[in-house]
């Protein structure tokens, strides 16, 4: 009902799709509901309403932009214009639960646009994108830190490259390119993974680190305080 086998693979079928969306916004619903339960009844649905709304902005965001490939690497997989950044910037702005949520609601998403058509397993699409995606919501454990922006960044794409990695070993060495050195087969899951990730994380951390755009981020969160 939710997804076909073929061929020795799944496929989402229209209603699984439609089944996983449903699941992303009873999660950000809930989530604002949870989060709005701690304040008064007057200032609830207002923090309620700005988490939502900051949360989907930047989920919006950050969908937008993977499609927006700055370099295509050899071996597969993308270096994105700063995709993840707006997901893990959630949880930086109201802690892990929310960051988790988006992060969730996300690998929906890139599920959706790349991976819903064709799946190993359950558990390969748990570690390629709903646990892989989700992690990006670690840096909300970091909201209070001293550069807890960039060191929260950095965590997150790190956990994000290591649900890959073992999604990689698990289910992917035999789909290992011929211009990858068979020497180097050990290691290919890493190298995969991480050749696309860390470029993209070094120039992330440069862009939010230049003067203007720190500026603009420490608006964004004084904005987000105050709801």
């Amino acid at each position: 009902m939710f997804w076909n086998y073929t061929d020795g693979y799944y496929s989402m079928t229209p209603l699984g799709n439609a089944v996983l969306i449903a699941i992303g916004v009873a999660v950000l619903a809930l989530i604002g509901f949870m989060r709005s339960k701690k304040s008064t009844e007057k200032s609830s649905s207002r923090f309620s309403v700005t988490t939502i709304t900051f949360a989907g902005v930047s989920i919006a965001l950050a969908y937008v932009l993977s499609y927006v490939k700055i370099y295509q690497m050899p071996w597969g997989g993308s270096i994105t214009l700063l995709s993840m950044f707006f997901v893990t910037f959630v949880g930086y702005l109201f802690g892990p639960g929310v960051g988790f949520s988006a992060g969730f609601i996300f690998s929906i998403l890139e599920f959706l646009q790349d991976g819903g058509s064709y799946m190993l397993s359950p558990f390969q699409v748990c570690c390629d994108y709903f646990l892989a995606f989700t992690a990006l919501g670690l840096s909300g454990l970091f909201k209070a830190k001293k550069n807890g922006l960039v060191v929260g960044y950095v965590v997150a794409v790190l956990a994000r490259g290591i649900f890959h990695t073992i999604g990689g070993y698990i289910y992917w060495m035999d789909y290992m390119p011929d211009n990858f050195p068979v020497s180097l087969k050990v290691v290919y899951p890493i190298c995969y993974n991480f050749a696309y990730l860390i470029p993209e994380a070094i120039l992330t951390v440069i862009v939010i680190s230049l003067p203007p755009v720190k500026k603009a981020i420490g608006s964004v969160r004084r904005l987000a305080d105050k709801g």
